[in-house]
């Protein structure tokens, strides 16, 4: 396939679930027998659309891959003339095919997930405009065009997380995601401003081949913006609060948004804004510290959660984490990021995946404490998720293995203190991993059977168990695909370029070492977890830092002191001054009126005597004026 026919083909890649959303939503309840199919249908016509023009990009050179399409003039306003333009190149195919290709399989499984919900075609028009938002995101030519994709993917992840919104704590967590993100997009359209105001232009190759004049202040002020917009989208700290909350959602909801796409939306706008980072030293700082924080600080948050769903959640935060740190190392981790993103995308999903059909098995029970051997029951689900757990985890051959073992190389390899506390910091998140997600598995398909009487726990139908196979086959594969001899990084080169950072030991070496760390991990669970038995009830006598975990180490408390609080005062603040300033100025100025009209409407009483009297006095201080002047 040649280019001219990438460019032409580059827009049914947005329409065709732009589309489907459309129909389903405007044709309202006349699609509900075939809304389902047809959403599904669209999502893999995008795929297939987006697996030929990857066939015909691998057949072209590296320097003529990236291909472009101008679709129409969008602001020309003034100096500010802005092109609705897409731009595919290496960076943006892996995106566009793990949006659409893991997409397409959540689509299928929620056929079965949500074969009983009277709302379903609704649900599949809000999947179809997500993957419409998430696309045009990463195919954007332009920041504007990533701002439009990052804002739909925010308003699909809205009213997703709120598609039950009868339940008031689904009402709640979709306000509460959409609110914190709103703080991050604050970065995000700051940073715009600064790229007008600096370059006169939002196009990337525009602000990419002016950065290098702009200055470092820029830059780095530039890079903070960018990563206060990441920290939102992507769930870090300071701005992960919301994640878990989110998994009010139906499940599928999380597999798609919350693990495989858009939480890793922040990773893509580090990595393309690669230029901007590699000039900004301090805000490169900034990313490192963000993501080291966020692997802990997700991976501790883990160990305490009995919710499956909250505690894949967590998760989901803290390998975002390992993503966002390796992005911070500039050319050296750029291509790890990516890597651990795509074979993220699969394990993740695959995870969540088990964790719906394990609820659909069990009446929605999330409480992995009223789980217990369902190993038996849920053999296929079992054997899904368990390819999950040990891509995870990082056990070889499956794909966690290569991609979040480069990390930890990469991340020790910066050298110095900086590479002892970043490779440190990866390498203790590996352990709790290993520990939490090896909980996971211990709590809900091994030892005794802890089910409610009325449970009645069964394997899911076909097309939720196909999804689930088709995934656990990327998580086992992805790794070595896109590892085995640099593929991934050969084929990224182009766009973030790439640096071999050196470890003081060999890699085999650092191989034993990260696998010893992680059996440690296993270890300390299948003593916790499998030789004692678990109680059905959350024990009450627990550390300080198991009740901190519990509360999500108090995010919500910061948050509320930090800004909530503020922003609560200096409302009030502000109404009082409008209040007593400014209105208050406005009503002074209308009683000063009032109250001199009355006294002069006095004047005015109609008695004749009274007008003869004002003439006489008036007169009277005339002839006095006069005769004092004419005596001088």
């Amino acid at each position: 396939m040649n280019a001219e026919i990438t460019e032409n083909l580059l827009w049914l890649v947005l329409a065709l679930p732009l589309a489907g959303a459309a129909v389903l939503l405007l044709g309202g309840r006349r699609t509900d027998p075939w809304g389902h199919l047809l959403a599904t249908a669209l999502a893999i016509g995008s795929f297939v659309v987006c697996a030929a023009m990857f066939i015909g990009m691998v057949d072209r050179p590296a320097e003529s891959r990236a291909v472009g399409d101008v679709l129409f003039s969008w602001i020309p306003v003034g100096a500010l003339q802005i092109d609705f333009g897409l731009s595919l190149d290496q960076l943006s195919m892996c995106f566009v095919l793990l949006i659409t290709g893991v997409g397409s399989l959540i689509h299928i499984y929620s056929i079965g997930y949500m074969a009983d919900d009277p709302d379903r075609r609704r649900f599949f028009a809000y999947l179809n405009l997500f993957l419409a938002a998430m696309l045009l995101l990463v195919l954007a030519d332009n920041y504007l065009g990533l701002y439009v994709g990052w804002e739909g993917v925010g308003l699909a992840s809205y009213l997703l997380i709120g598609f039950w919104q009868y339940k008031p704590s689904a009402a709640t967590a979709a306000k509460k995601a959409f609110v914190v993100n709103r703080v991050g997009d604050i970065g995000l359209a700051v940073a715009l401003m600064i790229m007008f105001a600096t370059f006169g232009s939002v196009a990337f190759q525009t602000v990419f081949a002016g950065a290098g004049a702009a200055g470092e202040a820029t830059m780095t002020a530039l890079g903070f913006m960018l990563l206060l917009a990441a920290c939102g989208k992507s769930a870090q700290v300071p701005l992960q609060s919301w994640l878990g909350d989110a998994m009010e959602g139906p499940t599928p909801v999380s597999a798609l948004i919350h693990a495989a796409t858009m939480v890793t939306a922040g990773v893509y706008l580090i990595a393309r804004s690669a230029v901007i980072f590699d000039l900004a030293p301090i805000a490169q700082i900034g990313v490192v510290t963000v993501g080291a924080v966020t692997l802990l600080f997700g991976a501790i948050i883990g160990c305490a959660k009995d919710d499956i769903k909250k505690a894949l959640a967590a998760s989901t935060m803290s390998q975002i984490g390992y993503m966002v740190l390796a992005a911070g190392l500039g050319p050296a981790g750029y291509a790890f990021a990516i890597m651990h993103l795509l074979t993220h995308g699969f394990f993740k999903a695959g995870l969540f995946l088990g964790a719906g059909s394990v609820m659909h098995g069990m009446g929605d029970e999330t409480d992995m404490r009223r789980f217990g051997g369902l190993r038996t029951v849920m053999p296929i689900t079992f054997a899904t998720f368990g390819v999950g757990y040990l891509a995870i985890i990082g056990v070889p051959p499956f794909a966690g293995f290569y991609s979040k073992d480069h990390i930890i190389e990469v991340a020790f390899g910066a050298g110095g203190a900086k590479g002892l506390v970043l490779g440190g910091a990866a390498l203790l998140g590996a352990g709790i991993t290993a520990f939490y997600m090896t909980r996971v598995m211990l709590m809900t398909f091994f030892g005794e059977r802890r089910w409610s009487a009325d449970a009645h726990p069964h394997e899911s139908g076909s097309s939720m168990t196909g999804p689930m196979v088709l995934i656990a086959i990327g998580s086992v594969a992805s790794g070595a695909l896109l590892a085995v001899g640099g593929t991934l990084e050969h084929w990224l080169e182009p766009v973030v370029g790439t640096h071999h950072s050196e470890l003081a030991i060999p890699t085999w070496s650092m191989t034993v070492i990260i696998l010893a760390v992680v059996a440690v991990g296993v270890a300390v669970a299948w003593q916790m977890y499998a030789r004692e038995p678990v109680s059905s009830t959350a024990p009450t006598d627990v550390t300080a830092l198991t009740t901190a975990a519990r509360a999500d180490l108090y995010g919500d408390a910061a948050n509320e002191a930090l800004l909530m609080r503020p922003g609560q005062h200096a409302t009030r603040a502000l109404v009082a001054v409008e209040d007593d300033g400014v209105d208050g100025v406005t009503r002074g100025v209308g009683t000063t009126v009032t109250a001199l009209s009355g006294r002069i409407r006095r004047w005015q009483n109609g008695y004749v005597r009274s007008y003869a009297l004002s003439i006489f006095g008036g007169a009277t201080l005339l002839v006095a004026v006069v005769m004092v002047v004419g005596l001088r």
